[in-house]
């Protein structure tokens, strides 16, 4: 399969999907996404334009990490991959919302799923916040040169991880699903991490509260998440300086939204 591709090409040479009905799904912000239906089931399709690089992986990277997921029940299983192509079975559940991380339980169902997701095996790519943060300033058309220099600078100085484990790195509410149980979606980041990079993505991308943030400290550490509070604080100052960099490298990026995550460097 190659670069602009139709779906309905790929899907030909593919036993069983040939003729499939597709459906664009929304919401695929680096690469165009389907929903197809051979009409017994269902899988979701993916076609880049390009090869990826880091911060991403190649799709058949993320088919390995996430076929390993899939094994322990974290993740849909990987139908087909090539270097650009990723075919996964579509998941039936309840795929969360923002305020799914507020209701009562779900934060510690959230964290009991984590540690099963670090306790994967290490995938041998290490996540490298600098070359992410360098290529997103790359992409900034109109940069604003002192929050450039904020954010590179808290991402240029943070300490660097001792303890590694396989994270999936773009843990935002859309990517969680339960099915009853906690599953996640899109692995394109995953890949060895600081876990409390995953933990501080959660907290920081949503803005919530401390107590919440506690809780989920207590569920991952089985009550002892007092401890490593400061340890989370460090890893969300490290979330936020990435993710208004990737805002401020995006065309479709609105200056409220820049306004608002430059915001929180104040807190």
């Amino acid at each position: 399969m190659t670069a602009g591709r139709l779906p309905q090409d790929a899907l030909a040479a593919l036993p069983g999907w040939k003729g499939a009905a597709v459906t664009v799904l929304a919401g695929g912000l680096t690469n165009t996404t389907w929903l197809v239906d051979n009409g017994t089931d269902k899988a979701v399709l993916k076609i880049d334009d390009e090869l990826r690089v880091a911060p991403y992986n190649l799709r058949s990277i993320e088919a390995r990490i996430q076929s390993v997921a899939a094994a322990r029940g974290l993740a849909s299983r990987v139908l087909y991959h090539d270097e650009r192509t990723l075919l996964t079975e579509y998941v039936e559940g309840t795929v969360w919302e923002p305020g799914c991380l507020q209701q009562d339980g779900n934060i510690e169902l959230l964290a009991g799923a984590l540690r099963q997701l670090h306790a994967l095996p290490l995938t041998g790519r290490s996540f490298d916040p600098i070359v992410a943060a360098r290529r997103y300033v790359a992409k900034i058309a109109h940069p604003d040169v002192a929050l450039v220099r904020h954010c590179m600078r808290v991402v240029e100085t943070m300490r660097q991880p001792h303890n590694l484990c396989c994270c999936h790195n773009d843990l935002v509410a859309a990517n969680i699903v339960t099915t009853p149980g906690v599953m996640f979606l899109d692995w394109e980041y995953a890949c060895d991490n600081d876990p409390f990079f995953d933990l501080a993505t959660v907290i920081e991308h949503h803005e919530l509260s401390e107590s919440i943030a506690l809780r989920m400290l207590d569920a991952y550490f089985d009550g002892n998440g007092v401890r490593w509070r400061e340890k989370l604080q460090e890893r969300q100052s490290l979330y936020r300086a990435l993710y208004w960099l990737w805002l401020a490298s995006r065309q479709d990026s609105t200056r409220q939204a820049l306004d608002a995550a430059a915001g929180r460097f104040e807190r």
